[in-house]
């Protein structure tokens, strides 16, 4: 039998909790269909999905087209992943972190672009606080869109709660 190391319990305290609720990621897609004509979204699996991803017919800035990939679980733990052909990636999370980012209070942090890093002095308190599929979907439509027509990425986690 191999015992985990502290590696190991670290990347279990830094995941979400939970199985992935299909009921969530199918309220997402839906919102997705009906508010956003750049995006077409779904899931990886109708009956058990793991993944929902939204294609986009443009990107922010210079990208042409991107994605958000999103998973949500049973526990109310999500990411919206962010990414585009101009390997520009963010992400928005909800979900324990293992006290790996001093600088994040509680579960909802964001990873900001270009790389989404996960560096302990670069990961921040998200702008969403609302914990509400329907509410967190939509402050993560708005943010996006405030980047897509200012053309600046600097918008991306500076909303109020929520957006």
């Amino acid at each position: 039998m191999v015992m985990a190391g502290p590696t190991h319990l670290s990347e279990e305290a830094h995941s979400l909790r939970g199985a992935i609720d299909r009921k969530a990621l199918i309220t997402i897609r839906d919102l997705y269909a009906e508010e956003e004509p750049l995006a077409t979204a779904h899931l990886d699996d109708y009956l058990s999905p793991y993944l929902l991803t939204i294609e986009l017919d443009d990107g922010l800035l210079d990208a042409q087209s991107a994605r958000i990939d999103v998973q949500w679980t049973t526990h109310g733990d999500y990411k919206f992943h962010y990414t585009d052909e101009q390997n520009r990636n963010f992400r928005w999370g909800n979900h324990p972190t293992g006290g790996d980012f001093p600088l994040v209070d509680g579960l909802a942090h964001f990873h900001p672009p270009p790389n989404a890093s996960s560096g302990p002095s670069d990961v921040e308190n998200s702008c969403i606080e609302q914990v509400d599929v329907y509410l967190v979907t939509r402050a993560v439509m708005k943010l996006w869109r405030v980047a897509y027509h200012r053309d600046t990425l600097t918008f991306l986690n500076a909303g109020d709660n929520p957006p």
